[in-house]
């Protein structure tokens, strides 16, 4: 919905798919970046500056966070099916506004799962049992 930033600009959930395989919605998505690796060089009798030099690209994990649903097998299965080896993937996250629409998007490549933390069950302290998925990626595309 052009025109309407103030529903726009906020998104509440983040659609995840893996190579075209839903993985449900997250409430949080943390570490969409990258960073240029810079190197410095001292040049003998320049004394003004540092020379800064760009080296590789590094992008962050992402973790993905939400309540425990009936999605959350897919995540357990796909960590399942490794035992035979990690094939890296493609995925998409979709930011959607409160309405269901899309508001952005980001395709990463080389996605690999590295780590998936269940819920802490205590019968003392109910919380809403969460999990959060965290993500390993080469770089993004073009979704």
């Amino acid at each position: 919905m052009a025109g309407r930033p103030d529903v726009e600009a906020v998104a509440v959930s983040f659609l995840v798919t893996v190579d075209r395989n839903s993985l449900g919605a997250f409430n949080s998505c943390e570490g969409l970046g990258v960073e240029v690796v810079m190197e410095q060089r001292e040049e003998g009798g320049q004394n003004g500056w540092v020379w800064q030099l760009p080296t590789r690209i590094k992008y962050p994990n992402i973790k993905l966070t939400r309540p425990v649903t009936a999605d959350s097998k897919k995540i357990t299965d796909w960590f399942a099916g490794m035992s035979n080896g990690v094939k890296r993937m493609t995925a998409v996250i979709e930011a959607r506004n409160p309405l269901g629409e899309k508001i952005a998007s980001w395709g990463l490549h080389g996605v690999v799962p590295v780590r998936w933390t269940g819920p802490q069950l205590t019968h003392d302290s109910p919380k809403v049992a969460m999990e959060t998925l965290e993500l390993a990626h080469h770089g993004f595309v073009s979704t």
